[in-house]
């Protein structure tokens, strides 16, 4: 039990992080490449949206591809792709005021 408990309090940890719950919200539709997902968060730096993504593919949250030059990342199925479904619903969904997919305007 300890050892689900804490899969599980990694799991919040990674999701706590409001850029990681915003890529893994553009993901929910389907597999981006880097490139997309930089044109829809313009805000983080080339390296901060590396490190994230490497931590997601660290906690198993999402997994890639290569194409070419390309990479592309997708929601991996379990857990928390079912929690990341779940939020995306309250707040992300068509119907949902500005919630996490709302782009940030500086």
């Amino acid at each position: 039990m300890q050892e689900r408990a804490n899969e599980a309090a990694r799991l919040l940890k990674t999701l706590g992080n409001p850029q990681r719950l915003r890529l893994l919200c553009l993901l929910v539709n389907g597999e981006m490449s880097v490139g997309q997902l930089n044109e829809q968060l313009p805000e983080l730096s080339q390296s901060a949206l590396s490190q994230h993504l490497a931590r997601l593919r660290e906690d198993h949250l999402v997994r890639t591809r290569r194409e070419s030059q390309s990479i592309w990342y997708a929601l991996e199925t379990g857990p928390a792709q079912q929690i990341i479904a779940t939020l995306y619903g309250i707040y992300c969904a068509p119907d949902a005021e500005a919630g996490l997919c709302a782009p940030v305007h500086n």
